[in-house]
């Protein structure tokens, strides 16, 4: 995209996070809500700054400009006609740059740059007698050149928007080297040429600039809407508001929610209350990723709407307790009716668990029924069915690619007698075998898919470094610096 090329990518959808400290700026307000929040502070912002004009500069070079023709009137040599040709820069070099955020949009400038261009040049003149050509190098050196946009970002049917304000070069000055060609020639260059190299120069990066602000501006408008996260599940990263620009961040909000991959099972009856910040309890980072617990309520919705929250436990490591003959002592009318019979649990939630993001904890409510089964002549007999409240927590931590998983643990739970075919039962004498089969059965496998987590909406390339998780207030924060790999 020349100068502002490939690396502004990142800047407009760092966002790309997941990924919300303060808000200065006015915008329209949206009728949805965001669940994700990504902001980039100024440490965030500093780095996509100096990415973007480290890829600007790769990206530019070799800059090919215009050719140059033009007569000029040479003392002591009369009229002259000069060509310039193959006018190439092949190296920049940047001084200093800033990026700064406010109402006004994001303004971007690199200044005191140098830059290095070579170029051939062509001479004829005629006098009565004769007419005399010559050719031949030159290099040139361009000082003080500054190069800088203004543009605003947008939310644009869920997408983002890039109206660029103004953008542009200046060129203060420049020397030329002649290799070969009379004295005089030196002094014509000089005294013809100079404010046209410099304005092509600035016309061609300002070209460059424009040509690659119009390719991204496309590329921001195809975005993905969703990220597919298996056969089942996918996260709805549509944004939902216009980017908040402050004078030290911005930040991008993304629906967030869990939807099925074929879109027709969606949730959008979530609504978040305002909750107090969660600040970084380190030194700054460069990216902060906020998720509301609506999206993690939202994924525990769509499995179980899509009825993957049940299990039928028939074995459990190192124990043989799923026999009626180890149950004589406990429920002594099944052993009665179903003697030496194999049995199994029919473990289903019930309702869609309920998750609660608190100070230093995610915590979370499952009701379950467990149905006692006997299998007797190869039939399956329900005999019995308690009902569980199961309290547990869980605790996030980064994996590599970005991806946010947890380990759950079982705090607690009560149980209490659904129905029975084999009379009372004692609940306090069952607890040790429920509380047995949660703890090697049924939180095993249920580590074992929230371990697989799913991704932080961050852009190809990019990962997490040094990441540190928070929670209090509804909400689970990563605040992180940030790695780039082409």
């Amino acid at each position: 995209m020349g100068i502002f090329s490939k690396s502004m990518t990142p800047t407009m959808f760092f966002i790309v996070l997941s990924l919300f400290l303060i808000s200065t700026s006015t915008h329209l307000q949206s009728y949805e809500e965001g669940f994700i929040s990504v902001v980039m502070p100024h440490k965030g912002l500093d780095f996509a700054k100096d990415l973007l004009i480290n890829k600007a500069v790769s990206s530019i070079i070799p800059l090919q400009l215009p050719d140059i023709e033009k007569s000029v009137k040479i003392p002591l040599v009369g009229k002259v006609h000069i060509f310039l040709s193959n006018m190439t820069i092949y190296s920049v070099n940047i001084g200093s740059s800033y990026v700064q955020t406010g109402e006004t949009g994001i303004v971007l400038v690199a200044s005191n740059a140098t830059a290095n261009m070579i170029m051939n040049w062509k001479y004829t003149y005629s006098t009565w007698l004769i007419t005399i050509s010559d050719s031949g190098g030159a290099s040139v050196k361009i000082e003080g050149m500054e190069v800088g946009l203004t543009a605003t970002i947008n939310e644009q049917v869920g997408t983002l928007k890039l109206s660029v304000l103004n953008c542009g070069c200046d060129v203060r000055d420049i020397s030329i080297k002649v290799d070969g060609g009379a004295s005089w020639l030196y002094q014509g260059l000089v005294n013809a040429f100079q404010s046209n190299i410099e304005s092509a120069v600035e016309g061609a990066v300002s070209k460059k600039i424009r040509e690659g602000l119009t390719k991204l501006d496309s590329l921001l408008q195809r975005l993905p809407k969703t990220m597919q996260l298996n056969s089942v599940a996918a996260l709805n990263v549509t944004v939902v508001d216009d980017p908040v620009l402050s004078d030290s961040s911005v930040e991008f909000e993304l629906n967030g929610l869990f939807s099925t991959t074929d879109d027709k099972l969606t949730f959008n009856h979530y609504t978040k209350k305002s909750q107090a910040s969660v600040f970084c309890q380190s030194e700054p980072k460069m990216v902060v990723i906020s998720l509301h617990e609506n999206v993690f309520g939202s994924g525990a919705l769509l499995y179980f709407k899509e009825n993957y929250l049940h299990w039928i436990v028939d074995k459990i490591p190192d124990l043989s307790i799923l026999n009626t003959a180890e149950w004589r002592d406990i429920v002594p009318q099944l052993y009665k009716l179903y003697p030496d019979d194999d049995m199994n649990l029919n473990i289903s939630v019930i309702s869609p668990p309920t998750i609660k993001v608190v100070t230093n904890d995610i915590e979370a409510t499952i009701h379950t029924d467990v149905t006692i089964n006997v299998l007797d002549a190869g039939e399956v007999i329900s005999v019995a069915c308690i009902s569980l409240v199961i309290n547990a927590s869980c605790s996030a931590e980064i994996l590599r690619n970005n991806i946010l998983a947890g380990i759950a643990k079982l705090k607690d739970f009560t149980l209490s007698l659904n129905w029975s075919k084999i009379g009372d039962l004692q609940m306090h004498l069952l607890q040790p075998i429920l509380s047995n089969v949660l703890k090697t059965v049924v939180l095993p496998y249920v580590n074992l898919h929230i371990m697989r987590g799913f991704p932080l909406p961050l852009p190809h390339g990019f990962t997490l470094q040094n990441a540190e998780i928070l929670s209090a207030d509804s909400k689970i924060k990563v605040c992180s610096d940030v790695g780039f790999t082409a």
